[in-house]
């Protein structure tokens, strides 16, 4: 698709690597574009694959839409509510099978789950030392699992995520946005759909959408918002896919491409 020059209706935009600086930090300049673009009347929607856990220090940045994608289009929030509007979720019937076809496919992997109360692990294996929930999938698996992670310890990182999608068929959506951890949510559910979801919401069309990105989970968001950059640090299949490269996020790319299509005074960069 091609971006036209009209100022946008809504602005959809990754965090990791993307709108964030590589040590994970908001620049003042971004602040404050993003505050100004919010002024002008286009709303700031974050798309992200962190779950709400990693978001709390982001949420003042949200706009007076109030709204904010996790779990790569699993969980739509409410940020001033502090609430859940949508959860797309994994059944735990679909998901523990997704994983069993896994298991057979790729020996050795690892599992996580991701929920609303945080992460939880098979094993210690697995690495992560924010949960102390260890205990077999099966034990675990609750209604708000938003999320499913696989590592694996004897495959190399670029060949995982191809291995797990070809076990898995169309049986839930598979991505990646670090190297060594594949993410897999419900059937469907994708940046792009939530963020239809959220558009729809505010009354804009895909066409007047402008979508940042930088890996492999936010091509289906791209594809589907009528504008879409990569930043210029982005994996090169996004690099491919995007109509327009924006400069890198330590660049803050997000924001000086934002400062020119509002526009916004440019003395705030």
């Amino acid at each position: 698709m091609t971006g036209s020059a009209r100022v946008p209706g809504l602005v959809a935009t990754d965090l990791d690597g993307t709108l964030l600086r590589g040590d994970g930090t908001v620049s003042g300049a971004t602040r404050r574009v993003l505050a100004a673009v919010e002024e002008a009347g286009v709303p700031v929607v974050f798309v992200t694959g962190r779950p709400l856990r990693w978001m709390t220090h982001l949420w003042e940045m949200v706009g007076a839409h109030g709204v904010a994608v996790a779990g790569n289009g699993a969980v739509v929030y409410d940020v001033a509510a502090r609430d859940v509007r949508r959860l797309h979720g994994i059944d735990a019937a679909a998901g523990l099978a997704v994983v069993a076809a896994i298991r057979e496919a790729v020996p050795g992997c690892l599992f996580a789950i991701e929920d609303l109360d945080g992460i939880a692990i098979e094993t210690a294996q697995f690495k992560d030392d924010l949960t102390t929930r260890i205990a077999p999938l099966e034990e675990q698996w609750s209604d708000s699992v938003s999320k499913l992670l696989v590592r694996s310890p004897d495959v190399a990182h670029a060949e995982l995520p191809g291995l797990v999608a070809a076990a898995v068929g169309g049986a839930a959506t598979v991505t990646w946005s670090m190297p060594g951890l594949v993410e897999i949510s419900a059937s469907g559910v994708t940046k792009a759909a939530a963020l239809a979801e959220v558009a729809a919401d505010l009354g804009v069309a895909a066409a007047d959408v402008v979508a940042f990105g930088d890996m492999p989970n936010d091509l289906p968001m791209l594809a589907w918002a009528g504008t879409s950059y990569a930043v210029a640090n982005a994996d090169p299949t996004v690099l491919e896919a995007a109509d327009h490269v924006a400069p890198a996020n330590d660049a803050d790319g997000v924001a000086r491409t934002l400062a020119r299509l509002v526009p916004v005074d440019p003395d705030l960069l």
